[in-house]
């Protein structure tokens, strides 16, 4: 049975490239891919892309996959930065040795669940997200992709989306 991995995102305006990219690369080396969101449904992406949440995050369990994929955009700003639901998630991830993974905007949900702190890690620069790191003890490195105790691994932006994809690969196996 394939490694199953678990992609969270926003039920709208979630970054298109963040989310198809990794799944296809993750898809091609085998692994299975499911998506979560707030809510259960048709998410559209800030490029008008869609894909659908088959459970919600609250649904979700660590146990049942190898990893965390967590996709940025503006909806995450909205959606996934304060969501309690998904910190607990991301840390059962983070306690399990599982690969926790987030790209642009949406390091900043693993930094306010905790796990990054004292740790270097990269993000999307806004005030906002830069503001975040500075607030939780998280070292911005301004890399395009961070990997962060051979399991924590953050990028910077869409450009990154293969790259990022790729890292994650590695972090699996």
């Amino acid at each position: 049975m394939p490694a199953k991995i678990l992609a969270v995102i926003a039920p709208e305006r979630f970054r298109d490239e963040e989310l198809f990219v990794p799944q296809a690369v993750l898809t091609a080396k085998g692994f299975d891919v499911t998506i979560a969101s707030t809510k259960t449904g048709v998410a559209t992406g800030m490029l008008g892309g869609t894909a659908t949440a088959s459970i919600t995050i609250g649904q979700a369990d660590a146990s049942q996959y190898e990893a965390i994929v967590v996709v940025g955009g503006y909806g995450s700003v909205e959606f996934l930065w304060n969501n309690a639901e998904l910190h607990k998630l991301v840390q059962g991830f983070y306690k399990a040795g599982k690969v926790v993974s987030a790209i642009c905007v949406s390091p900043v949900v693993l930094a306010k669940a905790g796990i990054l702190t004292g740790k270097k890690a990269t993000v999307f620069e806004m005030p906002e997200s830069l503001e975040a790191f500075a607030t939780l003890g998280v070292t911005y490195t301004g890399e395009g992709v961070t990997v962060t105790d051979k399991t924590l691994v953050t990028a910077q932006s869409p450009e990154q989306a293969t790259e990022f994809a790729q890292a994650i690969v590695n972090a699996l196996e």
